[in-house]
């Protein structure tokens, strides 16, 4: 994932490259929605999108994130946080169109989000590897994700961006099998303290960056990170 270049190293070019911020004005969810038309309708092509714009009934109750190039103020990236509907969590998530409701017995609907439409884009990669640059999105996940008061993320997720998390010790549990939601996907989900829990242990360099030293980190998993 790194191509010869330490977490180090690669942290401080993401900070210094690009900043994280929530999409909170139309302006930059416009952007987002267009950048996710370029790899998802474009480039990967198993999307249909409008108007060079990909968004679809969930973006109205979703968090934004984005990532921006200091150098040329555009949105180079971009994820977001599907939050549950208080009034039917039961309806909340694309998830759970594809999953079998008993395997979603144990999330507690009104503190999980739905992570989804991680989008890089191809031409800003100036040289950091887009692992890193999705670090920089899971940051800003897990800064949203404190501040919401949501405990829990599940996701559908193509194994290949899996196993691309699980390199930085970001790891998800399996919901059942894989499910067919535009091509093979896993559904899967884990506590945010769990998951920055391994991430502490495994990668500590990481676990600073993601977590702000610890500033947006579940209460479990900061004590845990501190005792370690």
């Amino acid at each position: 994932m790194l191509n010869q270049i330490s977490v180090a190293e690669a942290i401080f070019a993401v900070r210094e490259g690009f900043d994280v911020i929530v999409a909170d004005s139309p302006s930059l969810i416009r952007q987002s929605y267009q950048l996710r038309y370029q790899v998802y309708c474009v480039e990967r092509g198993f999307l249909g999108g409008s108007d060079d714009l990909e968004f679809d009934e969930y973006d109205s109750h979703s968090r934004h994130i984005v990532l921006v190039s200091r150098n040329s103020g555009q949105v180079v990236g971009t994820a977001r946080l599907v939050l549950p509907c208080a009034q039917q969590p039961e309806n909340s998530f694309p998830l759970q169109l594809v999953c079998d409701p008993h395997l979603l017995h144990d999330l507690p609907l009104l503190s999980t989000a739905e992570v989804s439409r991680f989008a890089i884009s191809k031409e800003m990669l100036s040289g950091i590897p887009s692992g890193l640059m999705r670090l920089g999105l899971v940051q800003g996940l897990i800064q949203s994700s404190h501040d919401l008061g949501i405990t829990h993320w599940c996701a559908v997720m193509e194994r290949s961006l899996l196993r691309l998390l699980r390199s930085s010790s970001i790891h998800f549990h399996p919901l059942g099998s894989l499910v067919e939601y535009h091509g093979p996907r896993q559904p899967c989900c884990s506590p945010i303290s769990a998951l920055l829990d391994r991430v502490g242990r495994e990668q500590p360099e990481i676990w600073e960056y993601l977590t702000h030293g610890g500033k947006f980190c579940p209460a479990a998993a900061s004590t845990a990170r501190l005792a370690a």
